[in-house]
């Protein structure tokens, strides 16, 4: 069976909904973040080196990498429903989408993070970091456009993998005023497969709060 090593509030959320749209069997391996640090756990190393989560094994396969993860999903177990194949015309721009996500637009809102926590000392960093959190932002409202889905009309593994960058940036109301960022928001964390991937997978304090959802 395919397990899930799922670390509490972090990018694995990703992974237990993408194997949940897939409707595939699954286990998870639960591992909490240290209270003061908010890191993982040391027992994570015996999984990977890195210690960071997820990691997903699929019998002899060990994958450490979210996009990673889920292309090979797509790839392995969507028989094309949710990724295009190499000779598709879109292929490259899913691609470029999925390495995208975590390649360009997290950074910007992993630096937010880390800057507010050193308080006085990192608000030179602010503006800068500000202006390409809105650089980013308005680059994805943009590819979105008017469609349901980054590829278009059809739901596909970049919604799974974009989801994450979304709920960073709306930590604090931050896609209040971006209309269709904000209903591609509420539509994919509404989606059943979703839903129950937070429901296995415990807290995750970036999803939708009760009061959000419909």
């Amino acid at each position: 069976m395919i397990k899930v090593h799922h670390l509490n509030n972090s990018r694995s959320q990703r992974v237990s909904w993408m194997l949940e749209e897939l409707e595939l069997g699954y286990e998870i391996i639960q591992y909490e973040r240290d209270a003061e640090t908010s890191l993982a756990p040391e027992s994570l190393k015996k999984i990977h080196p890195l210690g960071k989560s997820p990691v997903l094994e699929d019998a002899e396969t060990l994958i450490a990498e979210s996009g990673a993860t889920i292309d090979y999903l797509a790839r392995t177990y969507s028989a094309g429903g949710l990724c295009p194949t190499v000779t598709d015309a879109d292929y490259e721009r899913y691609n470029e989408l999925m390495h995208y996500s975590e390649g360009s637009a997290m950074l910007p809102l992993i630096l937010a993070l880390y800057v507010r926590r050193l308080g006085d000392a990192g608000e030179p960093l602010a503006p800068r970091i500000t202006s390409e959190i809105e650089l980013h932002i308005g680059y994805l409202a943009a590819t979105l456009g008017a469609n349901d889905y980054f590829m278009g009309e059809k739901f596909s593994a970049v919604d799974v993998q974009m989801t994450f960058v979304l709920e960073a940036a709306n930590v604090g109301g931050g896609l209040a005023k971006i209309p269709n960022l904000a209903s591609y928001l509420e539509r994919v964390q509404t989606r059943p497969a979703y839903l129950r991937a937070i429901e296995r997978g415990g807290v995750y304090f970036l999803g939708p709060k009760p009061d959000d959802t419909v």
